[in-house]
């Protein structure tokens, strides 16, 4: 054999370069995507972008609701006319939130004002969902532009709109009809078995507003109104109720008031270390679900995102009242009407809305304590 024919394969070093060249190109890539801030994650994608979509539900739409409430009970149709400026910048505010807890550079921020608008509009029932996916869209594409141009004033804010719209013009209908789609059927299973239903919606909207993710933002995207609403309603008060009770002995009034006027979020690092802590508000919602929907028939038809905030600053309560006497469009589409509430109305709401889940938490509570299942200071919060 010819030992000087036996040699590294001639072949083999264009494929090294080629591999070589690749390399850098994907490290300067993912370079360049960090210097744009563009990191996606569970915690910016889900919580910060969903808590956000909520804070700007908030400001806009459940803020004006509540001042066309106020109007209506005194008569002043100013207080209408401000509501109703509200409203109209709901989209647009939900878009802005967003961007913001995704960190967008301000050209981007200012520019998701139109695509929240756009978003919200074409995505009818569903408009909060359309808008959260479609303005994840808009800031991508923004930031991937952002300051790296001379004329950034005019591409960032070009970039951003053009995309989110044109998302917006294909997206945003199908999400709305999905979401819609899904809040129909849950509606629709809650007026067929209200205590079965009774029992999972409120079980399930409890923990999700427990949980570091926006219990608002999922009512408000599946348009939860009507029964379903109420049991929404009554599953989110009996957490925020039932950990302000179960831990009062170690947060006393100031923890009172911020897990039941706040949320109940603040138990979450408590939850995490001994997850058996959720069983007095887990079972106060069990049994608050079945007897909103079923013994007080309880519907919330004011706007969706009350369905999910149970006794965070009232705004539950005021959804139910503000639905008796001005349904939401979600309410109204559903077939729902107004109504004059009667004494049982108001008893229901009472109950449900608080002296259920602070009896049946403190009673569940108590008796873990006695079988030394909760330990003194395992629910204490920082306030």
């Amino acid at each position: 054999m010819n030992n000087e024919n036996i040699g590294p394969d001639k072949n083999a070093e264009p494929d090294n370069i080629e591999q070589d060249n690749i390399e850098p190109e994907l490290k300067g890539f993912r370079t360049f995507l960090q210097k744009q801030d563009i990191r996606p994650s569970w915690q910016r994608l889900g919580i910060e972008a969903l808590g956000g979509m909520a804070h700007g539900l908030f400001a806009s739409l459940l803020i004006g609701t509540i001042i066309n409430t106020i109007g209506n009970l005194l008569r002043m149709p100013f207080l209408n006319e401000i509501g109703g400026y509200a409203i109209a910048g709901t989209g647009a505010a939900m878009a802005v939130a967003i961007a913001y807890n995704l960190k967008a550079p301000t050209f981007v921020l200012y520019s998701t004002v139109a695509v929240g608008l756009a978003a919200n509009s074409l995505g009818g029932a569903g408009g909060p969902l359309a808008v959260y996916f479609v303005v994840l869209i808009a800031v991508f594409f923004g930031k991937l532009v952002s300051k790296i141009t001379p004329i950034d004033l005019i591409v960032t804010p070009l970039v951003t709109i053009l995309t989110g719209v044109f998302a917006a013009y294909i997206l945003a209908p199908p999400i709305g009809k999905a979401a819609s789609a899904i809040g129909y059927a849950i509606m629709w299973a809650t007026e067929q078995q209200p205590f079965i239903m009774g029992v999972i919606v409120s079980a399930i909207m409890g923990i999700v507003l427990t949980l570091p993710i926006s219990s608002a933002a999922v009512a408000a995207s599946f348009g939860l109104v009507g029964l379903a609403g109420g049991a929404a309603h009554a599953g989110c008060c009996a957490h925020m109720i039932g950990f302000a009770v179960a831990s009062y002995r170690e947060n006393k009034v100031g923890g009172l008031a911020a897990q039941g006027l706040g949320t109940s979020m603040l138990q979450v690092p408590n939850l995490l270390q001994k997850s058996i802590l959720w069983l007095p508000a887990v079972a106060a919602s069990i049994v608050n679900g079945p007897v909103a929907s079923v013994i007080f028939k309880l519907k919330q038809n004011g706007p969706p995102i009350s369905s999910g905030m149970g006794t965070s600053g009232l705004v539950g309560p005021i959804g139910v009242v503000s639905g008796w006497y001005t349904p939401s469009k979600n309410a109204l589409a559903i077939g729902e009407t107004a109504i004059s509430p009667t004494w049982f109305d108001w008893l229901g709401l009472l109950l449900v809305s608080v002296v259920i889940p602070a009896v049946v938490a403190l009673l569940v509570s108590e008796l873990m304590r006695k079988k030394d299942l909760i330990k003194a200071g395992d629910l204490k919060i920082e306030v």
